[in-house]
């Protein structure tokens, strides 16, 4: 009668607090340069060593510049905190994939691609989007920098158990609709809160149909929901993605590691504190319309009439319009677009690459268009190459751009100007996310394409072949 969740969670506990936290074990600690440095900070202080360094693995990623990144960092705050990092896996002995090394990235792109990211496990980094390895069939989480110096200390952490929820999407995805799709549909279903104290399974044909890239982007965004964390239970497409890479099990120790990845499943009757199923049918190609992940429409809808928004919600909803300079009950089909963005932990994989070049293919960036293409990791710009989709984007004007975080926040030098309109396919659009006074649609490598070579907000499907 269990649910997955459960059973990840119980294989964990290392001891349970009378009327208070659990204390779990975690098995696999990421930090980057934004998060970490008062965790060293206070270890150091303290006179700790990290306990098990061989499952702490390091990386800059939201600082690094998209270019020239063979040059020192102009930015000395951004510099600062790359440069700090780097001392503090010397000094503590971790594993340290440095800027501008094939093994660099964005963390959570570079975790599941190097198979440090496993079925079963517990894993969290000082980052909200840690959600984003769930994909594989792991309890992961983002946690606050006091409680990676807990895990640095101790490789456990103090938690409350969250509650459990299963969204199942059924039926089958039509054209054009990708996992930042449903994504963008759940979060305006649920609103951003809808799922806050849950920890989410994802089930039903139409996740089962995603490749682990688009389970990753559909994991990557349940923060966005309020949740604690997304997975999806692991079966043939998560073995066959982790089978090879690097840090995944081998040989027999791989034949083990299946077998019991292949019983990390919720069992038949189990309970779930909440359940939700929806068609893949109902849901379009999407965009966001607000200043939250959640205020979204299908490509083709108009914003939502003043009165149909709860009256509570108004002010912020006409506040919200006002800064993207939108009006209620307007399309936003060929809306002027000035930047598109495809990148971030969201959508910074090589199938997002393969799907934006399947739409500007033998097409020419529109020339109002700034296009910032920006893949998750070198591993994913490797790739690019090796399959030719730089020469189809560089034909249609683009050009891929060094690995990083990027214009998903304003933490390096790819930053939206004010006012500016961007196409995005990060996770989020708050206001200035992007760079102060910048504005931000959320969508799909497909959407983000289609704007790309007209200049405005397309349906992508007018364009697919």
């Amino acid at each position: 009668m269990n649910t997955l969740f459960d059973k990840i969670w119980d294989k964990h506990v290392v001891q349970i607090v009378d009327d208070g936290p659990t204390q779990l074990y975690i098995d696999r600690l990421y930090c980057h340069e934004v998060t970490s440095p008062q965790a060293f900070a206070g270890i150091r202080e303290r006179g700790l060593k990290c306990f098990r360094p061989n499952q702490i693995f390091c990386m800059p990623d939201h600082n690094t510049p998209t270019h020239d990144q063979d040059k020192p960092i102009e930015d000395p705050v951004s510099k600062h905190q790359v440069d700090t990092l780097a001392k503090n896996c010397q000094e503590f002995g971790l594993t340290h994939f440095a800027m501008n090394t094939k093994d660099n990235g964005i963390i959570h792109v570079v975790g599941p691609e190097k198979g440090l990211t496993l079925p079963g496990m517990t894993i969290v980094c000082g980052d909200s989007h840690t959600s984003t390895h769930g994909a594989v069939g792991a309890v992961a989480f983002g946690i606050g920098t006091s409680e990676v110096e807990m895990v640095m200390a101790s490789q456990c952490i103090l938690q409350q158990k969250p509650k459990s929820m299963r969204i199942s999407i059924n039926g089958s995805l039509k054209k054009g609709v990708t996992a930042k799709d449903i994504a963008l549909y759940l979060m305006a279903k649920l609103t951003t809160s809808g799922a806050t104290g849950y920890f989410v399974e994802y089930a039903g044909n139409a996740v089962r149909e995603l490749s682990m890239e688009g389970r990753l982007t559909l994991c990557n965004l349940s923060i966005e929901m309020g949740a604690r964390g997304g997975f999806v239970a692991p079966d043939e497409t998560t073995f066959s993605y982790l089978r090879g890479r690097e840090y995944a099990p081998k040989g027999e120790e791989w034949d083990k590691a299946v077998a019991y990845w292949k019983t990390l499943k919720s069992d038949e009757d189990a309970v779930f504190d909440k359940e939700l199923t929806f068609d893949a049918a109902d849901i379009e190609p999407r965009i966001t319309y607000g200043t939250n992940p959640g205020m979204g429409i299908g490509i083709n809808e108009k914003i939502p009439a003043l009165e149909s928004i709860p009256e509570v919600g108004q002010a912020s909803f006409l506040k919200s319009l006002g800064y993207m300079g939108f009006t209620p009950v307007e399309s936003l089909i060929g809306k002027p677009v000035d930047y598109v963005f495809l990148g971030a932990c969201t959508n910074g994989r090589i199938e997002d690459f393969r799907a934006f070049a399947s739409i500007v293919q033998g097409r020419q960036k529109a020339a109002s268009i700034t296009a910032w293409l920006v893949p998750g990791s070198w591993a994913v710009y490797r790739q690019a190459v090796e399959e030719g989709l730089d020469q189809i984007l560089q034909e249609a004007g683009f050009e891929i751009r060094q690995p990083g975080c990027s214009a998903c926040l304003a933490m390096n030098d790819d930053k939206v100007p004010a006012g500016k309109l961007c196409v995005s396919t990060s996770n989020r659009n708050f206001e200035g996310r992007q760079g102060p006074g910048s504005r931000t649609i959320l969508a799909s490598p497909l959407v983000a394409a289609a704007a790309a070579v007209t200049g405005v907000i397309t349906d992508p499907r007018e364009l697919m072949k």
